[in-house]
């Protein structure tokens, strides 16, 4: 499937005012939440070499609060097909409107960044491209596939979107190109898709990591949902049964922080004695591997995690 442009008639969205148009008070973030600000010389060769190749990172254009730790340390989760997302999702401060044409020598910069790293481990990820024919898949493809050229002992994990407007072989596509772990987001429990992920649809995400699995037992499959968004423990102990229908291997979870007053309220920030109770449930469940932390992310340690998980596979299969 090729990369034909659909005609979205998008407004330019690029401001969170214009993309939300709400009006919520940031409270105050508890102690457990606050991180340095990056300073390091480390977190400044990161940045320098992301500069260079003209990259842009889900770090920045997400906010992380971990970027310092991770960058200091040379991980960095690099954001392919541009900066601007065809989707307006309330807790995201990626900018929505019309992306741009897609750049044909990305994926080469990309692996070449991530020789320059020396990562044992790189993430993947896009904004959504509603435009595009295949949702971009053939361009993630293309990007594992200049990876395992230029960087071949790194293992490769790809956060997508959820194609939902795309025909199954785009799916199909990037999981031909044999990425390790294959991640999509569920975000939310369903209850609250209509505020927070507007666009999406929580069986079809649900469903897309069930037919990773079925495609290549292979990959390693996971997902991640952020808490403090309005949800109960009732509804995040039912994404967990979900998702281990769906036979997901990795579960995330973190604490939701609201980008601007723009966003989506925090409803609560939750305690770590309540995540370290979520992660006891979720391994409870049958979880390979499972990161539940207030400042837990998709990427967050994601190599190390990735190697605890496979070492964990090894010992179920022997």
């Amino acid at each position: 499937m090729g990369n034909t442009v659909r005609d979205l008639t998008i407004p330019d969205q690029r401001h969170p005012e214009k993309a939300h148009r709400l009006d919520n008070a940031q409270p105050k973030k508890p102690s457990w939440i606050r991180v340095k600000a990056p300073v390091s010389q480390g977190y400044k060769e990161t940045r320098d070499i992301i500069r260079s190749q003209k990259l842009t990172t889900v770090c920045e254009e997400a906010g992380c609060p971990n970027v310092g730790e991770c960058w200091s340390q040379g991980h960095a989760t690099m954001m392919i097909m541009g900066e601007i997302c065809t989707r307006g999702c309330t807790f995201c401060n990626v900018a929505t409107g019309k992306p741009s044409t897609l750049d044909a020598f990305e994926p080469g910069r990309v692996a070449h960044a991530v020789a320059q790293l020396g990562l044992n481990h790189v993430v993947v990820t896009s904004v959504d491209r509603d435009d595009l024919d295949d949702g971009g898949a053939d361009h993630f493809a293309q990007t594992i596939r200049a990876i395992r050229h230029r960087a071949p002992a790194t293992t490769i994990e790809v956060l997508t979107p959820d194609f939902l407007k795309c025909a199954p072989s785009a799916l199909e596509t990037v999981v031909a190109a044999r990425p390790d772990v294959f991640n999509h987001n569920l975000e939310t429990v369903p209850g609250l898709y209509p505020e927070v992920r507007p666009g999406a649809r929580y069986f079809h995400s649900l469903r897309l990591l069930q037919k990773v699995k079925e495609l290549d037992p292979s990959v390693f499959t996971k997902s991640g949902i952020m808490v403090g968004l309005g949800e109960d423990r009732q509804g995040v102990l039912q994404v967990m049964d979900d998702m281990r229908a769906a036979d997901v291997d990795f579960l995330t979870i973190g604490q939701y922080l609201q980008p601007t007053p723009k966003h989506h309220r925090v409803d609560r920030f939750v305690t770590p004695e309540e995540f370290a109770s979520y992660e006891k449930a979720a391994y409870g469940k049958g979880f390979l591997m499972v990161s539940a932390t207030p400042l837990t992310r998709s990427s967050y340690h994601a190599g190390d995690d990735f190697a605890r998980m496979r070492d964990a596979r090894l010992a179920k299969l022997g």
